[in-house]
């Protein structure tokens, strides 16, 4: 399946619902002090940029964002489709739409950071189907049993 992915404001009524949707399915997996959640709002900043995945309805259906640390480092944030599209490629598709976004800024290396505990299975199997290698503590995240980092190179 395909979907439009396009670079979009996070001020909108259905990226609010789906960080609502995020944040929900995220609150039960860690502590309320190990889940380093973005508002739309601090997306909405001009180190980020949102990615939006929209089906043939114009829905939306999925996103992710892009944070800009510095001139050589992106951090890939919020993360979320549909639960009845997962599986079927739409995270896979966001994540080139962020790491293109990345190299068209000229960034070097894109990091992460997701939940360590039951529930995360998916997105551990996202991150390193799309060549991200697990590494230490980045940015300044702390080193937790809850946290697990993720880094690819951008590098040509």
């Amino acid at each position: 399946m395909i979907w439009s992915l396009a670079v979009e404001s996070p001020l909108q009524d259905e990226l609010r619902v789906m960080v609502a949707s995020l944040n929900a399915y995220l609150k039960p997996l860690s502590p309320p002090e190990f889940q380093f959640q973005l508002t739309v709002e601090q997306m909405a900043g001009a180190d980020s940029t949102v990615i939006v995945a929209r089906d043939a309805a114009g829905t939306a259906v999925g996103m992710g964002a892009l944070k800009v640390h510095d001139g050589e480092t992106g951090e890939v944030k919020r993360m979320f489709c549909e639960p009845r599209l997962r599986g079927q490629g739409l995270g896979r598709q966001i994540v080139t739409e962020i790491e293109s976004q990345a190299r068209e800024k000229g960034l070097d290396r894109l990091v992460l950071e997701t939940g360590n505990t039951p529930g995360f299975e998916p997105a551990w199997a996202l991150y390193e189907g799309a060549g991200f290698r697990r590494c230490a503590a980045v940015l300044d995240y702390p080193d937790s049993e809850y946290s697990r980092f993720y880094e690819k190179s951008l590098s040509r």
